[in-house]
């Protein structure tokens, strides 16, 4: 099957605009992958601003990823329809398993900070639950209902 100059175009600029955001998306991950690492270190500190901004910033990230993916997939459907078949094409695969494994690292990577978190979030539940409040069994004018005004006079 001979294929024409219009046809050698068409696969090339669907294999590159492919490569191009398949390529894209791994420095996505990547970068959240860095964004959870940062997150790791941050949550023992107990500086909730810091963990608030790597969640913020990471949100970001997994949107640009969605985002990112709702258009990587008909540029995989052309791919597949049209490039597949001459099985010429080694790097989208390459990329694919790339994509993967950063996937995997990040799932990981996820697990380990919820999994911090919940122990830091039970240590601080616990040393909550250990402060004694020092007025806990005094008398104070606040809890006592005796002696409270019902008329106020004013006089001008």
């Amino acid at each position: 099957m001979e294929l024409t100059q219009a046809e050698i175009e068409e696969r090339t600029a669907i294999l590159k605009h492919l490569r191009s955001l398949l390529e894209k998306q791994r420095a996505k991950f990547q970068e959240y992958l860095e964004v959870l690492e940062a997150q790791n270190k941050a949550i023992p500190q107990e500086n909730p601003e810091l963990l608030a901004a790597h969640t913020d910033l990471g949100q970001q990230i997994a949107d640009s990823i969605v985002s990112l993916q709702k258009v990587i997939l008909p540029f995989e459907e052309l791919y597949h329809q049209k490039v597949l078949d001459t099985g010429t094409e080694e790097e989208i695969p390459r990329l694919h398993a790339d994509l993967e494994a950063l996937q995997q690292k990040v799932l990981h990577q996820n697990k380990i900070n919820r999994e911090l978190l919940a122990v830091h979030m039970e240590q601080i539940q616990q040393r909550i639950s250990d402060l004694h409040n020092p007025y806990k069994n005094t008398k104070s004018v606040y809890t006592h209902s005796d002696h409270i005004a019902t008329q106020i006079s004013i006089d001008v």
